[in-house]
């Protein structure tokens, strides 16, 4: 790190790094400067110049202090530190004239602007603007661009930030937006008028600081200070993003990111941000009974009476789904195999080794992809089935790390070699492979959802040793870790524990299909597959209407907490599986959600760790031989993964738009 550098701002000495920015350097001192193109995640632009400040020294102008470096400033005829004035009169002026000109076209239409009450144009215009404008031309318009059906765009708003341009380009990797024309002419727009195709595009609407581009399906429907605001977790992929629920009443209205160095940063995937219209449909709101054949509505005692009868005297199955809580996975776990049953969490036939946290989980964090030299993808395509840690993959690509895949070719943003698409390029890796600095192999579901994928998981550690470099199982499911975490596993998998049961307890595994025969106990939040099959049906909160611990692919224990309460008759999940064991004359040894987190710690007590990354020391797998077959990736529908993504209206219509695309012939632009 570079020497540090004393400098004063508004009368303050402060010691800074040298190769900060000046407006970086006020933010150290606790000194507000306003924006509107400047984000600590992008490129500087330099183009507002709302963040204008005084050089003292300088030249008799203001200086735009997110585009001048510390390092860059004169030093007082003795050597005195450099002054900066961030309040006085000469930048009191310049931001009223900046905020003049940035008003000279912008519409009055506040109040009919989903942007009202969480403005930054607002905010610094009633901050450091004046009460009146000496132009009295006719306003400029501008035409509206068509991004697709996420995000709406009213152009004539636009203060030409390029904040939206720079995301696009640089953080998400797609090319589509940018600036035309010159002066009074200049405008965002698409080319071509296509519509952006990435599964990031949805963080711009946070980038905007005006309401140019606000969320499509969240129009007109609230506003800021109408929501009810919870800070939890997301689960749509095991990246564990912190996210915000804004509720109004008893329904979701919108989700937004919560920044986290260590895990999202501050990014969202689209699934994430726009499945909460699915969370209000096909919802199971009561419990039912199937007789003679069809389901029909039964009370609570009805129920769970029906389930105790299927579930005595019979080898029981518990499958864990790939959105329950870990305190959910803890409670089957310890239900089920207290009947002398046996419980599933891999219900994708992943080949995760129980018990050995470096193989399942493996030794590297999310936040070790940024410093990363040399990334080695197996069986995985990062771009579906985590869009936000691929885009921390091409932040390293772009700082000069070198990115190999073993699997099928894919559009991953970014510049890689693919190495070949079976085991015996991973054999073949594994047997010439040197030390290198700063190396990361990641490890996707689809190379271990084979028969030989402790196989695949053993040769990717010994590449990893070979190396030198860190392990990183990337899963695709919310509640996999976690699962895994506290035993909720059966020796053999799968097919093992299938053999000889006449009861499943399908804890929302809507992905697995239950062959005729056993009697099937389903409890989940939607009327999806495993609704259809079962003979009861436990209606059971979703991820938003409980409290519950999740841990992410990197093996981060982090808390989800109720935004929303559940629809009509359904419960939380442990609620609804502490009631059964009642029933069975098994009862389990917890009345509360604390009690039970205190049986669940005591089990495996690194989930007290919250928000922690845990070391997971070094177990390698004894080497197995692989097959010969070529990887696959895990996910073929990045926006239908899941019950609540299958009943959202808005991932219907993005699974076919992609779907559309890919069918499309390229076209070329002459």
């Amino acid at each position: 790190m570079a020497d540090l550098r004393k400098i004063i701002i508004d009368g303050h000495e402060v010691e800074v790094d040298p190769n900060l920015t000046i407006i970086q350097a006020c933010e150290q001192a606790g000194i507000e400067v306003p924006r509107f193109c400047y984000h600590e995640r992008l490129s500087i632009a330099g183009n507002c110049r709302m963040c204008l400040v005084e050089v003292v020294g300088g030249p008799p102008k203001p200086a735009a202090s997110c585009a001048m470096q510390v390092k860059d400033l004169r030093p007082g005829p003795n050597g005195e530190p450099s002054v900066i004035k961030t309040n006085s009169p000469m930048v009191k002026k310049a931001r009223e004239g900046v905020m003049e000109f940035l008003l000279i076209n912008h519409p009055l239409d506040c109040p009919i602007c989903d942007q009202g009450g969480e403005c930054d144009l607002q905010d610094q215009a009633m901050a450091y603007g004046v009460d009146f404008s000496r132009y009295r031309e006719p306003k400029r318009a501008s035409e509206d661009l068509n991004l697709g059906p996420l995000v709406s765009t009213c152009m004539t708003r636009c203060i030409s930030c390029t904040r939206c341009v720079r995301f696009t380009s640089e953080v998400a990797g797609i090319t589509q937006m940018g600036q035309t024309g010159r002066g009074e002419d200049s405008e965002i727009t698409s080319y071509l008028n296509m519509t952006l195709d990435s599964n990031l595009q949805g963080n711009i609407i946070d980038l905007c600081p005006v309401g140019a581009l606000t969320s499509k399906p969240y129009a007109f429907t609230a506003r800021p200070w109408e929501l009810t605001k919870t800070e939890t977790i997301d689960v749509m992929d095991a990246l564990g993003s912190n996210i915000r629920v804004d509720t109004k009443g008893r329904e979701v209205k919108r989700i937004v990111p919560r920044n986290h160095d260590g895990v999202n940063e501050e990014w969202i995937s689209d699934k994430t941000r726009f499945i909460w219209d699915g969370l209000r449909r096909q919802r199971l709101d009561r419990p039912y009974v199937r007789e003679n054949g069809k389901l029909r509505p039964a009370s609570w005692p009805e129920a769970l009476q029906a389930a105790a009868f299927g579930m005595k005297g019979k080898k029981v199955l518990g499958l864990v789904g790939d959105l329950a809580s870990t305190e959910a996975a803890f409670s089957l776990k310890t239900l089920v195999e207290g009947l002398g049953g046996s419980v599933e969490c891999r219900t994708d036939g992943a080949r995760l080794p129980a018990g050995n946290r470096s193989a399942y989980v493996g030794t590297a964090a999310i936040a070790d992809i940024d410093a990363a030299q040399q990334i080695v993808l197996i069986g995985t395509n990062p771009r579906v089935e985590a869009p936000v840690l691929n885009a921390r993959i091409r932040k390293a690509w772009v700082n000069g790390a070198g990115v190999s895949l073993i699997g099928p070719a894919a559009d991953l943003t970014y510049d890689y070699d693919q190495l070949g698409e079976d085991r015996a390029a991973l054999a073949a890796l594994v047997a010439d492979a040197a030390p290198v600095a700063g190396a990361l192999v990641i490890v996707g579901q689809g190379a271990i959802s084979e028969a030989d994928g402790e196989a695949v998981i053993a040769q990717a550690q010994a590449l990893t040793q070979k190396m030198g470099g860190k392990l990183l199982i990337l899963h695709t499911a919310a509640g996999r870790v976690g699962a895994m975490d506290v035993g909720a596993v059966t020796e053999g998998g799968l097919s093992a524990a299938v053999e000889g049961v006449g009861c499943v307890f399908n804890m929302g595994a809507d992905e697995v299909e239950i062959a005729p025969g056993p009697f099937v106990i389903y409890m989940g939040s939607h009327g999806d597959r495993g609704a259809s099959r079962a003979d009861v049906i436990l209606p059971a909160a979703a991820y938003t209407e409980e409290n519950g611990l999740f841990v992410n692919t990197e093996g981060r224990p982090q808390l989800a907490f109720r935004a929303a309460f559940p629809p009509g008759e359904a419960k939380e999940n442990w609620a609804v599986l502490r009631a059964l064991s009642a029933e069975l004359g098994a009862t389990l040894p917890w009345d509360s959600l604390a009690a039970l987190r205190r049986a669940m710690v005591t089990a495996v007590p690194h989930l007290a760790q919250v928000d922690q990354v845990i070391d997971n020391g070094w177990t390698p797998l004894t080497r197995m031989d692989m097959g010969r077959a070529s990887f696959r990736t895990a996910i073929r529908d990045f926006y239908l993964t899941n019950p609540i993504a299958r009943a959202s209206v808005v991932m219907a219509e993005l699974s076919a738009m992609a779907k559309a695309r890919a069918e499309a012939a390229p076209m070329a632009a002459e």
